[in-house]
């Protein structure tokens, strides 16, 4: 009988891509626009695809017509793929053996709640081969929010294994990652491996607050003491 569900963000929490992402956006941005940016300021961490290019569209005052967010998308994927090979970054310290554990608890399951677009979710979790080590996922296209995106993980959770919200933990880097378990009655674990401080997110009042994934076992420990 299943009793935790896991829900791992996936950038500066489970692994980094040195940009990657953002200058797939950079490269896409310009071929579909003929727009040079940088894309300094526009904030991306903890934040969804979506919410992020709708910033970027605003500030050139542009908008997708007909087929076009299909298109640019497209145009992100295959300028990811190139920048991808070879994988840029790799796993964060610790998530092997926070995965395994995970995945030797029988009453455990691994899944994803990201901000990314499922394609480029994908893709940075096959460049380092744990992409099939996830039961299910919900990527940044099927919510608004990061707020929203939480509560259809819990949802689905509840649908596949008859679990309650708070037999979900989500698992992220920033202050979003702990307001949205929040939003959606999860418990919340912070790590400190992208862009927040320790202090910074231990402020947000998570459940847990670890400045890496280092420690597998306190990790998994806290876990079971659920």
């Amino acid at each position: 009988m299943t009793r935790l569900i896991w829900l791992f963000d996936i950038d500066g929490t489970l692994l980094l891509t040195e940009g990657a992402g953002r200058d797939a956006l950079v490269l896409a941005l310009q071929d579909h626009f003929g727009v040079t940016d940088d894309l300094a300021g526009i904030p991306f961490s903890g934040r969804t695809d979506m919410l992020i290019v709708g910033d970027i569209l605003a500030r050139h005052g542009l908008a997708f017509t007909g087929d076009g967010q299909a298109r640019f998308w497209d145009l992100v994927v295959m300028h990811m793929q190139r920048l991808m090979d070879p994988p840029r970054g790799g796993l964060l310290p610790g998530v092997p053996a926070v995965l395994n554990g995970v995945q030797a608890e029988s009453a455990w399951v691994p899944a994803l709640l990201t901000g990314n677009v499922t394609r480029m979710a994908d893709l940075k979790l096959g460049a380092f081969g744990v992409r099939e080590r996830f039961a299910f996922g919900t990527y940044g296209e099927e919510g608004e929010t990061r707020d929203a995106l939480a509560r259809l993980a819990v949802r689905r959770a509840a649908e596949r294994y008859g679990v309650s919200p708070t037999q979900c933990v989500v698992v992220g880097d920033t202050e979003h990652d702990v307001q949205c378990a929040r939003a959606a009655g999860a418990h919340a674990v912070a790590v400190a491996t992208g862009s927040r401080s320790l202090e910074e997110l231990e402020a947000c009042s998570p459940d847990l607050a670890l400045a890496d994934l280092t420690d597998a076992t306190r990790l998994l420990d806290w876990a079971r003491g659920l």
